[in-house]
């Protein structure tokens, strides 16, 4: 396919933003006008940079450059929502594009390096953002002050129009722009009462919906290049393998392949389009050594983490005299084991890049980054540049899930070493295809709970005793947080509680995924403790808002999801409902589910009904959206999904025939209510995940009498 540059609008847009935009770009033709649509870049003639995070046009539109990469969870809309509030713009006029690679200007006030992850965009960029757009509303008022010769404090500004009433002069922003960017920015600018909040809370449309449902959308994998060199890897079936010997003789007569190069992640295959290079891939013959490689097969490892309980934990938490408390008379005491398997992340659009070398010998690597600023320094002292020559072109991405967001860039190394490896006069696209996401690992780790709980004569339970068998996500000899998170603080009012962790070591690479720890201490948790309810006799609703802490925002989410699904009325013959309350990011979120007992015995969740409670809501929309979007992900993985080792530790799935998402016709009716609040907005991306897998297992243990002690839960249901 052939590419054309940018027209001298989008040039202009780039240029003039001080060097730390890149002053190019490549599309495919067939895509380039989406480049002028306006909805991503803006395409106006002239973009004046009033701040480092907005810019605006002479055409009066007003760009916001995201720190953090737009992935269908909605930070343009977010970010753009907070500007557009207090400079008092109107909606029609706010666009959004990715900042530049700068992990100083751009840092994640929650990492201290620019990254998106951990349901973080809007919670710390909540007043950094609206601080931008006041300031850039200082210094337009100033310079219709200048420019009409009038006090400030007699100017407003309304729906992106600055008016003077005395004088009946207006202007749009984009005819104050250039004078407005030599105004001196005010130190300190007074941000709004949210009492008097226009914008903020709204729903607002998405500004990159349009774009994405109508193909304009432009992702990595649309920019081709003229003489373009397409590379994919040839990754072993076992972890931990490495390349004894491989055979290319086959792969060589493939038309169209160009080379055939060892490196340390594989073999990379080179050819001139997309279907030579798979089909020589297909033809490769590589004898792997698999002498550091993991060779135990799921259930062996699960074997082996219940064997790793006899050891010595580490101490997550520890209240009251557990071990005395089990000894009380008149208790009734419940023990489970509960195993969770990997996890594979599966975003529609498996990892890619593409590197393009400029004449002057520096890069331009093209990445859906979560990291940009650390994907950048990896690809430049792969390929041996200085990081100044490195610029790292964030795309929109469909989806991570936490894939893409990596501390130490291993996909990155592995895009730059393959291009590295060539003579480097050919732009070169490094491709995963879904098989190799799949099959790639850096899964969410598989999980052992042992839990012991007992519970009196009233109901409550006086005894909590949790031990999790697991990889440390982040490497740790010590405790993990990311292991027990969700457990350790258990939101129940239990007076003697003991949390112990145990870290294994694998060679499968494990990775947090969307709601890392509480995708498995939340299941373990809200089923373990509903299990003890229905044992004592007391209605899980009920029951939990009697044993809640003080934290009024738990029993405030329990309360609305069961308010919005009638809990208690006469449920539908053969079917049965189950619910669950989660608070992950510093969201809460409750959750009822109706399930009955389909075809075959598998599980079919009608009905989800869900309250959430994430702060000030900045865009009802958006968090509606990733409320539903993160059932349906949660609900597909803890029905079907599974990735399992095989005899010798042969990965045994590879595509969504075998790890599959729920379809579209098995996804529920879902009503969302969104607690209203004065507190800060922390993040929806993540929190809709972990309660609808209890609250699914919690309705099917109800229907069925079998508790769920593994998952996927379709694997038991029909084993």
């Amino acid at each position: 396919m052939t590419i054309q540059a940018i027209s001298t609008t989008r040039r202009a847009f780039l240029a003039g933003s001080g060097g730390l935009v890149i002053g190019f770009t490549l599309v495919p033709k067939i895509a380039a006008f989406a480049a002028e649509s306006g909805e991503q870049a803006g395409g106006p003639d002239e973009l004046i940079a009033l701040n480092t995070f907005v810019k605006v046009g002479t055409d009066n539109t007003v760009t916001v450059l995201s720190k953090h990469i737009e992935m269908g969870q909605g930070p343009f809309t977010g970010l753009a929502t907070l500007v557009a509030e207090e400079l008092d713009a109107d909606w029609e006029q706010m666009r959004a594009v990715h900042s530049p690679a700068d992990d100083k200007i751009y840092a994640n006030l929650a990492f201290g390096l620019q990254g998106t992850g951990g349901s973080t965009s809007i919670a710390n960029s909540y007043e950094q953002f609206r601080k931008a757009g006041a300031t850039v509303r200082a210094m337009l008022v100033a310079a219709a002050a200048d420019e009409w010769s009038v006090p400030a404090s007699e100017i407003t500004v309304e729906k992106g129009r600055v008016k003077h009433a005395g004088s009946g002069r207006e202007s749009g922003f984009g005819a104050l722009a250039t004078k407005a960017a030599t105004m001196k920015p005010p130190v300190d600018v007074k941000l709004k009462d949210p009492a008097t909040f226009t914008l903020i809370g709204q729903e607002l449309p998405k500004l990159d919906t349009v774009s994405k449902t109508n193909g304009k959308a432009i992702f990595t994998l649309d920019i081709v290049p003229d003489n373009l060199l397409v590379a994919v890897v040839a990754h072993p079936d076992h972890f931990g393998a490495a390349v004894k010997s491989f055979d290319d003789s086959e792969t060589r007569k493939v038309k169209g392949v160009v080379d055939v190069k060892q490196l340390p992640q594989g073999v990379a295959v080179y050819a001139d389009n997309t279907f030579a290079a798979l089909k020589g891939r297909s033809v490769l013959k590589v004898d792997w050594d698999l002498s550091n490689a993991e060779t135990r097969s799921s259930e062996q490892l699960a074997a082996d983490y219940a064997k790793a309980l006899t050891d010595t934990g580490i101490i997550a938490a520890d209240k009251g005299d557990v071990e005395k408390a089990f000894g009380e008379n008149g208790l009734k005491v419940l023990e489970a084991q509960i195993v969770f398997p990997f996890l594979a992340h599966a975003p529609m659009e498996p990892l890619d890049a593409v590197f393009i070398k400029a004449t002057d010998g520096s890069l331009d690597v093209y990445n859906g980054a979560q990291f940009p600023g650390m994907d950048r320094n990896t690809a430049a002292r792969v390929v041996g540049l200085d990081p100044s020559k490195v610029r790292l072109n964030t795309q929109i991405t469909g989806g991570s899930f936490g894939r893409k967001a990596q501390f130490g860039s291993p996909y990155m190394q592995e895009a730059a070493t393959v291009y590295a490896a060539t003579d480097r006069s050919r732009p070169v696209k490094h491709m995963w295809t879904r098989e190799d996401d799949i099959r790639g690992g850096y899964y969410r780790p598989m999980y052992l709970h042992k839990m012991r709980g007992a519970i009196n004569a009233d109901g409550r339970i006086v005894a909590w005793d949790q031990a999790i068998v697991g990889q440390s996500i982040l490497g740790k000899a010590d405790l993990d947080s990311t292991s027990v998170e969700g457990a350790s603080e258990l939101p129940y009012d239990v007076p003697n509680l003991r949390v112990v962790s145990h870290n294994v070591k694998l060679a499968v690479p494990p990775l947090w995924w969307r709601s890392v720890g509480h995708t498995h201490t939340g299941f373990a948790v809200e089923t373990f403790l509903d299990e003890l309810f229905q044992m004592a006799g007391k209605d899980p609703v009920e029951a939990r808002l009697e044993q809640l802490t003080e934290d009024p925002r738990y029993a405030g989410v329990l309360k609305k999801a069961a308010e919005l699904a009638d809990w208690g009325a006469k449920v539908p013959e053969g079917r049965q409902r189950g619910v669950a309350v989660v608070k992950s990011f510093g969201t809460y979120v409750g959750q009822v589910v109706e399930v009955s007992a389909g075809a075959d015995g598998v599980p079919q969740v009608h009905k989800v009904w869900c309250a959430v409670d994430c702060g000030i809501a900045i865009n009802p929309n958006v968090i509606k959206a990733q409320m539903e979007g993160g059932i349906g992900y949660g609900l597909g993985a803890v029905l079907f999904d599974a990735v399992t080792l095989g005899k010798g530790g042969s990965i045994m799935q590879s595509n969504f025939h075998d790890y599959r998402s729920i379809r579209i016709n098995e996804m529920p009716h879902v009503e969302v209510a969104i607690i209203k609040s004065g507190e800060r907005p922390t993040g929806v991306g993540e929190p809709g995940v972990p309660p609808v897998g209890p609250a699914t297992a919690n309705a099917w243990r109800r229907l069925t009498g079998s508790p769920v002690r593994s998952l996927p839960i379709v694997a038991v249901a029909t084993s």
